[in-house]
Order: C-alpha cells, then structure tokens, then sequence
C-alpha cells in the first residue's frame, strides 16, 4: 500500500512538473481576448493563427491538468474533461467568427454609421464569443486551483518536505 502511494506521489509530481512547463509556454503565447477594432485582413489572420496556437497549448495544458486530477479523483478530473471539450468548441467557434471578420475587416468597426445589421451582428457574436471563451478559460481555472488546493497540495508539498 505505502508503495502505490509513493508511485502516486512520484507520477502526480512529474505531472505536476509538466503542468507547470505547459504553464510557462502559454503565458509566453500572450493571446489577448479583447476584440480590437482593426480594419485589416492581416491582422485578423495573424490573430487567428494567435489564438490557434494558443489554443492548442491551452488544450495540452488542460489535458496535462485534466491527468493530474484524475490519479486522485476520477469524478472531479470527468467533469474538468467535460469542461476541455467545451473550451474547445467555443475556441473552435471563435476562430469561425474571426475568419468572417477576416474576410470582410470593415464589418468590425463599430463607429462606422452605414454599418449594416450583418456587420454589427457578426462584431457582436465576435464578442460574445470572445467573452465566453475567456470566461469559461477562467472558470477552469478556477476549478483546477480549488481542486488542486483541496486534493493535490498537501500531497505534493508533503513530498517535497520530505527531500
């Protein structure tokens, strides 16, 4: 029994590790969920390839996340899965809505006064989705830090006391 504990506490500690690289290499990423209102189709495809690369290190985060969580608690570490998939298919929808922006750059300027309700439509779910997206990133994050604060800290720094 003590030696499934201590291969629980060494495996939870190389992914603790990992989670922590990932960490760094999305906070090196810098994507900004603030909808700016530029003009130019440059822009908004160097934004979509932004947010694709940070989504795809988000994803490998959350799933590293999701790996931790799971040595201690399946229930909790499902329901963070469930949690990964939804932040994928916002992220997937948001990359939809900046590819039409892309295609038509002018339909983001919200002071423009001939802008037509197609423009001010697609800048509001542009928005909208952005906004989900980065709340529902918060809120995963949220649950991650509560869980690991809860089920994985003790554990981990206990371990390292013992060094």
């Amino acid at each position: 029994m003590a030696e499934d504990l201590e291969k629980l506490k060494k495996t939870a500690k190389e992914y603790s590790n990992n989670l922590a690289n990932l960490g760094k290499e999305l906070s090196e990423i810098q994507f900004n969920y603030k909808v700016i209102e530029n003009a130019t189709e440059q822009y908004w495809q160097k934004r979509v390839n932004e947010f694709k690369k940070y989504s795809e290190k988000g994803t490998e985060y959350y799933t590293q996340a999701h790996a931790l969580m799971n040595l201690v608690n399946k229930e909790q570490s499902g329901l963070f899965l469930l949690n990964i998939s939804k932040f994928r298919q916002i992220g997937l929808k948001l990359i939809t809505n900046m590819e039409e922006v892309k295609q038509n750059p002018s339909s983001i300027k919200s002071n423009d006064k001939q802008q037509s309700k197609w423009s001010k439509e697609l800048r509001e779910k542009l928005i909208e989705t952005s906004n989900a997206c980065l709340h529902h990133e918060m809120d995963m994050n949220k649950f991650f830090r509560e869980f690991y604060e809860k089920h994985l800290k003790n554990m981990l720094e206990e371990d390292e006391t013992k060094k």
